[in-house]
């Protein structure tokens, strides 16, 4: 009862959440004037119950554009912890400056019934106010649109004294003292970041310096999540023989009838995992001498997830969406379009084990990652069919290299399509733990949804761990980093140095491969014209630009060199001194800005473009 009237208690008070009105309350934190300090890893405190649709990891990771294994490790919680209304969590997030304005960009997705008021109060639990949100999309609100909502976050001016600042929701039982005591700051700390006392509206973010993820207040979390319930107490004694002998028979009664359910509950549970574990060693772990070894290196850390997170296909089902995997049906490589229940997918064939892809799409969720729905195995042929989200666009390399498609990529649509890119990038290097790797970032593994945002597609050949090396060297020539190539060493930086060549490739419309003459790929002709000497050579680059983009009236030749920058920046052959995809997310952010002024010299150095906010 007590737990059920907190629970009660809680859902009443998060109703009042969007009851003040913050229009005149928000205000969101500047941007320091020395910003050496951004980007930086920031964390927000968020309550459970406030919507009903977010009571479990899966579904605050969707909503965050995070892993859940990201939020348990936070939280001091397991990634199968049961979520109770009103429980806390810490929610990592990637804080940058944004104009003047410091704050963690998430994506989401319009719903019926949906306003900025009630999205950022009752999902995002005040986070973030909705005048600031009207503020970042000017725009009016249509269901599917994917807008931006700026949770308000800080970074430390000193963070080897200070590992973090956490935003937190003022609540009208708190004071400043309560608060740096659940948290273990202190008060002046407090008043520094956050003005006096009183100064700050209920239900409005103050920031708070942590020494510690996660603070001590949630150090029990993993403790109290993986608790049993108290036992009742025993039954009072009846008084009176006959009264006792009734119970008792009608106790062994029950019990025996309810041990019968429990045995036939249990033998039906048991078929059933039976299944699931047979089929899901299949993916894992498939004999050595059908997949040529490494058995013992497939398995899954948590076999639970390979089947409870997706759905299970049947063969026929697959069969029956594509008419028999008919060639009219092949989108490309050996990836089918295929209509299940009215809805299309696109399915993926294959003829290997497909355990290492699995392993990596368990723990990825972006608004910029193409979804994976489902799977399907069929032993006997020995092949798995994965079935994700149709794209409806294509690939990026197939409206670059179309002259009639490229005509309709202007700057502004190519500058969103890099941003998209680099975010979805981002969260693979920075939010999975282990980082994966992607190993083939490319244009045609780059798909355009229906408004030509981009979602990164294809982990056939990422790899999850620490830096190493492999003797396999796999990849797409043209786009493949030169440690890699020379010594097999896989690293995040090997995606940016990739994910340079697709900038260049949207700047110039050209090739990847063998682009000039002499065979020689586009960054190495980027490289010598361009990019000559270290800088980008803005009078080359008008003659080296894609014609579709300079047929166009307005192109602002500042925004375009300051990308041609950040490219050469992701092109330096030492790897260590190429940029995190987060400093690049950040400066392409600042590229539009940067479009506002004028090049003064007719070079602009790569180090510069690449960190254009600094």
């Amino acid at each position: 009862m007590r737990r059920e009237a907190h629970g009660l208690l809680f859902a009443l008070c998060s109703l009042a959440v969007v009851l003040p009105a913050r229009g005149q309350n928000s205000h969101g934190y500047r941007c320091y004037d020395y910003r050496r300090f951004y980007p930086c890893q920031a964390y927000a405190y968020y309550l459970v119950g406030a919507d009903p649709s977010l009571l479990d990891l899966a579904s605050i990771g969707d909503l965050f554009g995070i892993s859940r294994l990201m939020i348990a490790r936070s939280s001091n919680l397991s990634v199968s912890s049961v979520l109770r209304v009103g429980e806390s969590l810490l929610i990592p997030l990637p804080c940058s400056c944004h104009g003047n304005r410091s704050y963690a960009p998430v994506a989401y997705q319009i719903l019926a019934g949906d306003t900025f008021h009630t999205v950022s109060a009752f999902k995002f639990g005040n986070l973030t106010a909705y005048p600031d949100v009207e503020d970042v999309n000017p725009t009016h609100l249509v269901v599917g649109d994917v807008v931006t909502f700026p949770l308000f976050c800080q970074c430390p001016k000193r963070p080897s004294l200070l590992p973090a600042i956490l935003t937190y929701v003022l609540q009208p039982s708190d004071s400043y003292e309560s608060v740096a005591a659940r948290f273990g700051s202190d008060l002046q700390s407090l008043i520094s970041l956050n003005g006096r006392e009183g100064s700050v509206p209920y239900y409005s973010t103050i920031l708070v310096p942590v020494s510690q993820i996660p603070p001590p207040s949630m150090k029990t979390n993993l403790l109290e999540s993986q608790q049993m319930p108290p036992l009742p107490p025993p039954a009072m004694a009846a008084e009176g023989a006959a009264l006792r002998g009734n119970a008792w028979k009608a106790a062994v009664v029950g019990l025996a009838i309810a041990v019968a359910l429990m045995g036939i509950l249990w033998i039906l549970l048991l078929v059933q995992i039976s299944r699931r574990w047979r089929l899901c060693w299949w993916v894992i772990r498939a004999p050595e001498e059908e997949w040529g070894g490494g058995g013992e290196q497939k398995l899954m850390a948590d076999l639970s997830e390979c089947l409870d997170k997706y759905k299970v296909y049947q063969i026929e089902e697959l069969r029956g969406a594509t008419a028999g995997f008919d060639d009219g049906h092949l989108i490309g490589g050996s990836v089918y379009r295929g209509e299940i229940d009215g809805e299309v997918y696109a399915i993926k064939k294959m003829k290997w084990n497909a355990s290492d892809e699995l392993k990596i799409l368990q723990k990825v969720n972006h608004t910029n990652l193409v979804k994976l729905e489902g799977f399907c195995i069929e032993p006997d042929a020995g092949s798995c069919y994965l079935v994700y989200e149709y794209v409806e666009n294509g690939s990026l390399h197939t409206w670059l290299h179309g002259p009639t498609l490229a005509r309709r990529l202007d700057w502004r649509i190519r500058l969103r399509i890099a941003g998209d890119l680099a975010h979805g990038l981002q969260y693979i290097h920075e939010h999975t733990w282990p980082r994966v790797v992607h190993r083939d970032v490319k244009s045609s593994n780059v798909l355009l949804d229906g408004r030509l945002r981009a979602k990164v597609a294809n982990f056939g050949l990422a790899r999850s761990g620490r830096n190493a090396a492999t003797a396999h060297v796999a990849g797409t020539p043209g786009y493949a980093a030169p440690e890699y190539i020379a010594g097999g060493v896989v690293s995040t930086r090997m995606d940016v140095f990739s994910y340079g060549v697709v900038l260049l490739e949207l700047v110039s419309g050209r090739e990847a491969a063998a682009a000039g003459e002499g065979g020689r790929t586009l960054w190495e002709e980027a490289e010598e014209g361009v990019l000559a000497g270290g800088k980008v050579r803005v009078g080359r680059m008008a003659a080296w630009m894609d014609p579709a983009l300079a047929e166009q009236p307005v192109v602002p030749m500042d925004g375009v060199a300051a990308v041609v920058g950040i490219a050469g920046a992701c092109l330096q052959r030492n790897p260590a001194r190429r940029p995190t995809m987060m400093e690049v997310a950040y400066a392409l952010a600042r590229a539009e800005e940067v479009s506002n002024f004028s090049i003064e010299e007719t070079s602009v150095p790569v180090a510069a473009a690449a960190a254009v906010a600094r």
